[in-house]
């Protein structure tokens, strides 16, 4: 079967790579795609929202499955699109993706489902919202309601920061006017993050295996939030009672809210978990693979991908819960490098260096991001350009192998994080 792959970040390339593994494809394009891609499978010059052109490549080609990689075309319904046509797609339909696209919707229905999740207030506008700041006595974190590519949550450590948050958000609309024209704004927790993905497909939930992302920009924590600057797998802090608490109080009750709303969710189903003294509380859901945790879970499946995502598919994931996923039981860890200036403001068009040096290593595969192709070299096309994904016996040694990478590779402006993992390492 050929498989399409929408979407061009590192996730993109981390599932076109594992989906060419599998004996069932037999070809794995990828549109637009990255230089990654391009090797790993083959681009096509169609952009992740041009739904028309993709349904008429995928007729064109014959192409089995689709898989969607980003949240924007999910949330523009095109699953939808692809299904009305009779195509199969893996993903949620417009109405269940709402659970990422819209932060109000996703804490309304957290809410009407019991899912522990923090104390919230929605706003339409900015006066009752920097009212209700002023009055509260413990920090906040001030959500854009819609879609901001990761960066419309806004973690403030005081009344001042939260005041500049709504400004941002809601009057100068740096997200845009639909992301801003409501906000969140929920009580801060305290605690570690770890991100938990589930296949989801009828009555059959199965979580994969647990990542940690590092949402900040530098070293120990500090700076903006970005995309996420690195993450690894499995995660010391996700232990078989968190799982199982997860799984009963976050996954199972909103699996069945959805259907009971008559937009039943299928695909994967993101929470992001916040561990804190009272208890794991669910920050966010995304409803689509996590970037950058996909690419060190996935250097870890062994179960094959094209088999599990067909299965959701086709509502006939209930065959993989007795069986159950298989893994390679070694830790792997992924450090994304980044274009200088991100998450702010950065220069693209930088020649990559290194990259067949870093290849040449054991364990290691470089996940391409934010990257192009230039008569046929690979230059800077983002933010975050590359994932540098690494598997060791212990974390130790994968975050030895990833770093080692690191080193090989070059480009102008190029910075990435030095302590990726070290958190889970140092608790051994």
């Amino acid at each position: 079967m050929k498989v399409l792959v929408i979407g061009k970040g590192g996730r993109e390339h981390a599932l076109v790579w594992k989906l060419a593994q599998s004996p069932h494809v037999r070809k794995v394009f990828c549109a637009p795609g990255n230089a990654g891609t391009a090797l790993d499978g083959a681009n096509v010059n169609i952009e992740q929202n041009d739904f028309d052109g993709l349904i008429r490549f995928v007729k064109k080609e014959k192409i089995g499955l689709t898989v969607v990689g980003p949240e924007d075309p999910l949330a523009a319904g095109i699953v939808d699109a692809f299904q009305k046509e009779g195509l199969k797609i893996f993903g949620p339909s417009k109405e269940a993706a709402q659970l990422e696209a819209s932060k109000v919707f996703s804490k309304k229905l957290m809410r009407y489902a019991d899912v522990p999740t923090a104390e919230f207030r929605v706003f339409d506008h900015p006066d009752p919202a920097r009212n209700y700041v002023e009055t509260r006595e413990y920090p906040v974190v001030v959500k854009a309601d819609g879609l901001a590519a990761g960066k419309g949550v806004i973690v403030c450590n005081s009344t001042m920061e939260a005041l500049a948050a709504v400004e941002k958000i809601m009057v100068r609309e740096e997200f845009g006017r639909a992301a801003g024209r409501q906000v969140v704004i929920e009580k801060r927790m305290e605690g570690e993050e770890l991100s938990v993905m589930a296949l989801v497909s009828g009555r059959t939930i199965i979580p994969l295996m647990p990542a940690q992302d590092h949402k900040r920009a530098f070293d120990g924590d500090k700076g903006p939030n970005t995309g996420g600057m690195g993450a690894y797998c499995p995660a010391p802090l996700a232990t078989d009672e968190l799982m199982a608490e997860v799984e009963s109080h976050a996954l199972v009750p909103t699996v069945h809210a959805m259907k009971r709303r008559r937009s039943p969710f299928r695909g994967v189903l993101y929470a992001g978990v916040m561990q804190t003294n009272q208890g794991p509380r669910i920050l966010e859901y995304n409803c689509r693979f996590g970037d950058p945790e996909t690419q060190p879970i996935l250097m870890r499946l062994k179960t094959d991908l094209f088999e599990l995502l067909l299965a959701v598919v086709e509502e006939r994931l209930e065959e993989f819960a007795d069986k159950g996923i298989e893994w390679d039981p070694r830790p792997s860890i992924s450090v994304v490098m980044a274009s200088g200036g991100y998450p702010g403001n950065f220069v693209k068009g930088k020649l990559i260096l290194g990259l067949e040096e870093a290849a040449k290593l054991p364990n290691v595969k470089v996940f391409h991001a934010g990257t192009k192709l230039s008569d046929s070299m690979p230059f800077t096309d983002g933010g975050r350009v590359l994932g540098v994904t690494a598997m060791g016996d212990t974390l130790e040694e994968a975050k030895k192998n990833a770093y080692e990478a690191v080193g090989k590779i070059g480009f102008q402006g190029a910075f990435w994080r030095k302590d990726i993992g070290d958190k889970a390492i140092k608790k051994g």
